[in-house]
This record gives structure tokens, sequence and C-alpha cells, in this order.
């Protein structure tokens, strides 16, 4: 008797804290359901495995787990997501990754960020949020990146962001921000495109600095009436300034209303080539020679078709790297070269090599980035390198791979014109601090305005890499460069070379591509794994990154995904699918995907080059 009473009890209590609301479910479970209510997508399936009855998030798309099984990274990029972000994304208290760029989130940023203590990485760019930065991101004492770019953030940069000792990147451009820039120790600190700013750090100067004298000359020996002189003076000054900012604003305005999230250009043929672009340093020829030690041959980083990279050291003790373009290699005059520089200095990604200045001379074209500590994905990889006693576990080679594709779909959709690389690989995918992907080579791409394909009279590219159709055609795409990137996913997983006559004595194929298809075929993927990984990797991860290469380099290039389609393939979404409808049909196209182009055995082994077009399309 008494136990039926402890029990009717016991469930008078449940059903008491149930009706009174309290969900005693995973905290963090609710707080990523909560946020999923505030989303709409178009994606296929969008967060299908996000269930409100689960119990672990570490089961959800999208969502990494620590060791400690909470919520330790939450990215979701390029999602297509509308909608508001939730003041519950303050519940992940372990948090170390937030990355929500390339959607169209709106809204304010919420305060509750500053609850997650632990995070490293926040990434809103390329949305739509307005309202002003929380001065309490300043608490996020763990953060090393922030970008904010491509919003609508209006306001005052918060002084509480100089808290942050350990920030790197510090992204802020193309916002609506306004007033005095802090004092901010970070190493990366973009503020492009915010025409309101003024201070030290954008070169504008402020409403209350003082102004500079203004000396009067008076040829008049008549001193009557001085008051009403300077009266007068003052005044038509005022009104004159008044008028000007007025203009100025108004301006910006109607151009941000009417140009969001585009950048077009029209540089005029009589403009200064040496003005200062933007946020981007002008170098003098003499400070780069001294970065360099003259272009010492033992600082050269690395040796490319359009010139030599050198290892730098600045004035103020940072490491740079110096691009020298070969005289061939420069596209055209000053004015094109400015265009060049333009375009490439409004490439912002995290997983992008930022441009951070430039040296141009009647007879000198260079170009200035940061200095990448580890190196390239090729020089990690080759046995001959001085990287290699640091071997890249499969999870790394993972999220280089990711961050790769990352930085592509970047260039392909998100820039105004869009970019085409046309020489993706291993050597051109470069290694952060925290080896995180970083595209490098990119600004010397042709640019695709506004149409769908390039056509050139020259075709360059490295040996292995070149899309078929490029090769015979000279007719390059987007499509090209998802070839290239194919191939790229293949050298991490092999860590050999596109093209290797060596292969030859060990029976197999020169073409890399080749030799994975063959292998791939007779089922023997665990043959193309790196040796150096030493059987450490996931045998099903292996399995979907050869499919997606293989999706990738397709002869066909309307066959081959769209970089945001092979986004999606990498972080889990729609490869399935897609590998079934290859399967089908290849059976009936075996026969074309074997023709590939054999004049690569005349040309050295992965060397960058350039061919006259075979056959050109299109107008000339």
């Amino acid at each position: 008797m008494n136990i039926s009473v402890l029990l009717y009890l016991f469930l008078l209590t449940f059903l008491s804290v149930y009706s009174n609301g309290q969900d005693i479910r995973n905290p963090e479970v609710v707080a990523l359901i909560t946020m999923k209510k505030n989303w709409v997508s178009t994606t296929p399936d969008f967060l299908k495995s996000w269930d409100q009855f689960g119990t672990d998030p570490c089961s959800f798309s999208h969502v990494t787990c620590g060791v400690n099984k909470s919520v330790s990274r939450l990215e979701l990029p390029n999602q297509r997501i509308s909608g508001v972000l939730s003041p519950w994304i303050g519940n992940l208290s372990n948090l170390q990754y937030l990355t929500f760029q390339n959607n169209n989130l709106t809204g304010i940023i919420p305060e509750e960020i500053k609850n997650l203590e632990q995070l490293q990485t926040l990434d809103l760019s390329n949305n739509s949020f307005t309202g002003s930065i929380p001065a309490s991101l300043g608490q996020l004492k763990s953060a090393t990146q922030l970008m904010l770019d491509y919003n609508q953030l209006s306001g005052p940069i918060p002084e509480t962001l100089s808290a942050l000792s350990g920030l790197k990147l510090l992204d802020l451009s193309y916002n609506n921000l306004s007033g005095l820039v802090p004092n901010i120790s970070v190493t990366n600190f973009n503020l492009a495109g915010n025409f309101l700013l003024c201070g030290s750090q954008v070169s504008r100067d402020c409403p209350g600095d003082p102004p500079l004298p203004l000396v009067l000359f008076n040829t008049s020996k008549s001193d009557s009436s001085p008051g009403y002189n300077k009266g007068a003076l003052v005044c038509g000054l005022s009104v004159g300034a008044s008028f000007l900012i007025a203009s100025v604003a108004f301006g910006i305005a109607w151009w941000r209303r009417h140009h969001a999230k585009q950048v077009f250009f029209d540089v005029n043929e009589q403009e200064n080539p040496n003005m200062t672009l933007g946020q981007l340093k002008k170098f003098s020829f003499k400070e780069l020679q001294i970065a360099t030690n003259n272009f010492d041959n033992n600082n050269i980083l690395g040796r490319g078709g359009f010139g030599n990279v050198y290892k730098g050291v600045l004035s103020d003790g940072s490491l740079v790297a110096v691009k020298r373009l070969r005289e061939e290699g420069t596209p055209g005059g000053e004015v094109q070269f400015q265009m060049e520089v333009e375009m490439i200095s409004l490439a912002v990604h995290r997983n992008l090599l930022r441009l951070r200045g430039f040296c141009m001379t009647p007879t000198e074209r260079l170009l200035v980035y940061p200095y990448m500590p580890n190196g390239s994905v090729a020089s990690r990889l080759r046995a001959d390198s001085i990287f290699k006693k640091s071997v890249l576990d499969w999870p790394t080679r993972k999220r280089i791979a990711l961050g790769s594709a990352r930085g592509l779909l970047y260039l392909h959709e998100h820039c105004d014109p869009k970019i085409i690389h046309r020489d993706v690989k291993a050597a051109n995918v470069l290694l952060d601090e925290d080896f995180e992907a970083v595209v490098g080579d990119f600004g010397l791409a042709k640019l695709l305005d506004h149409r769908d394909s390039h056509i050139t009279t020259a075709v360059r590219g490295t040996v292995g890499h070149i899309a078929p159709e490029y090769l015979s055609t000279g007719q390059s795409s987007e499509k090209t460069d998802v070839f290239g990137f194919g191939i790229l996913l293949l050298e991490l997983i092999t860590g050999q070379r596109a093209f290797d006559f060596g292969r030859i004595s060990s029976n197999q194929d020169v073409m890399l591509l080749d030799w994975v298809k063959k292998l791939q075929h007779e089922k023997r993927l665990d043959l193309l794994v790196d040796v150096d990984l030493k059987q450490k990797y996931n045998k099903v991860e292996l399995e979907e990154m050869v499919q997606v290469a293989l999706l990738c380099t397709q002869v066909s290039p309307t066959d081959r995904p769209k970089m945001a389609e092979v986004v999606r393939m990498l972080e889990g979404d729609g490869l399935a699918e897609r590998w079934e409808t290859w399967r089908r049909s290849e059976s009936r196209r075996s026969t074309e995907a074997l023709q590939m182009p054999r004049k690569y055995y005349e040309l050295v082994e992965d060397s960058t080059f350039d061919l006259e077009a075979i056959q050109l399309s299109g107008p000339r």
C-alpha cells in the first residue's frame, strides 16, 4: 500500500513539473532546437537530423562535440538560412567555433554571445545583421577570429574589443560603421567599405580634430570691419562644410541602397596610378628590397608561373610573403594592375589569402601578403619537404579540403566580378598558424564579369590539374576550378603528385586520376591512402572523399557539381544521391571518361606553364 502511495505521489510530481513547462531534455538540444525554429532554409532536408525529442546534440548535423560530449563547434555556412540568431546561442557555453557565413540572417547580434567564454572563432560574415556591434563581444577572452564583414551593422566600433589580447583577425569591412576607430591590437584588421569611420587607422580626420592652420593673405591695407569679415568667413566655411558632408552622406546611403553587396569599378585612365587603395598599404620598392634582403635567393618561398615569392621582414618586425611578378606575367599596364589589385583586395574570406599591400613602379609589380608559417599543403605532403616531420593527420586533411572548398565558393559566388582561380592545387593552398586552409595565388586569375565562361588565348595551369576542356579549347569556367579541386582532394588522400613519372616503376598510372579510378573500380581504395597516415583514417570518410573527387573530375564540365554543392557534400549533405546518379550513368559514358588528354607526357612534372590554345571558341 505504501509503495502504491509513493508511486502515485511521484507521478503527480512529474506531471506537475511537466505541466509547468519545465523541460528536462538536454539543455544544448533545447537551445539548438529553439534556434532552428527561428530559421527558414531552401536547402533540401535542412537540419533534418535535429530531432526535437533527441537527447544527444552530438548526433546533429553541422554540430561537433568535444571530449566532454558538449557542443564545441556549430558550423552552418552557405545554408541559405533566413531568420534571426536566437539569444539561445548563449546556452552553448562550451562552444569554440560558431560560423554562419554566407546566409541571410537578419536582426541584431544577440548580447548572449558574451556567455561563450571559450569561443575562438565567430564568423557571421555575408549576412544581413543590423544594429550595433555588441560591446559585450569584448568579453570573449578566448577569441582569435571575429568576422562580421558584409553586413549592415551601424554605429561605432566598441572600445571593449581592444581587451581581446589574443585576437589575430578582426574583419568589420563593408558595414555602415561610423565614428572614431579605437586602438585595437590585432594582426589583421579590415575596415574597408566603412566610409563614415575616422581616425589614424583609416587615414580620415574626425569632425572634432583640430583643422589645419588656415593662412589668409589680405592685400588690402584697410582694416575696417574686421569682425564682419571674420564672421562671414566662418559662416561661409561652416555652411560649405555642412553641405559637403550632407552630400557625401546622401551619396553613400544612395549607393548602399542600390548596390547592396555588389562592387563595381570604373577606373579612369587619367587617375593617379600611385594612389593608395582602400585599406591596402602601398609599399615603396626600397622597403621590399630591404625586407627581402634585396630579393635574396635564400628567401625564396616558391616559384610559379607569375613569378617568385620571397619571405620578408618589414621594419615593424612582421613577416610577409612578397610576390614579385615577372614582366611577362603582368597582365597589363598601371591601370590594369590597379584594377586587379582593387578586386583582389575585395576577396575577403577566412579561407582566402588576404592581400596586405602592393608596390608599383614603371618596371616592377609586387604584391605583399601575410606570411603563412606552416607552408603549403604540397610542402607538407612531399617527401623532400622540411615540414615532413609534422604529418598532416586525417582530420586535418578533411578540414583543409572543406576550407579550400569554401574559399573557392567565395571566389565563384560572392565576388563581383566573380573570379576563377585556374590553378587549384596543393601548392596553392597555404596553412595558417592553426592549420586552416588559405587559398592563394588567385589574385592574378582572369576575372569573370557576368558571363558563364572566359575565353583566353593561353592556357595557364599545372600539369595533372588542368581540366580537359580548358586544355583543348582554352575555355575556362568555375567548373575548371572544380576539376582542379577534385585533383587536390586526391593529393590530400594519397600524398602524391597529380602527375608523376615515378609511378611507372610501380606499375601505376602516371596520372594520379587514372590510378585512383582504377583502384576505385577494383574496390582497393586502401592502396590509395598516404602511407604517412599509418592506417589512421576513417574508411567511410575515405570512400566519401574519393567519391567527391571523382564527381569533381568528370570529363564533361556540365556533369561536375558547382562548388556550393561540393561544400555541401563535404559537410555530409547530398553525396549519396549524387553518387548513385553518377554510378548509374557511368556505364554509358565510361569510354568518354577515359579519354583524358595525353599531351602531358611531353612536359616537365608538376610544372606551371602557358600553352597556346589548340582551338578557341567564341570571339577572339
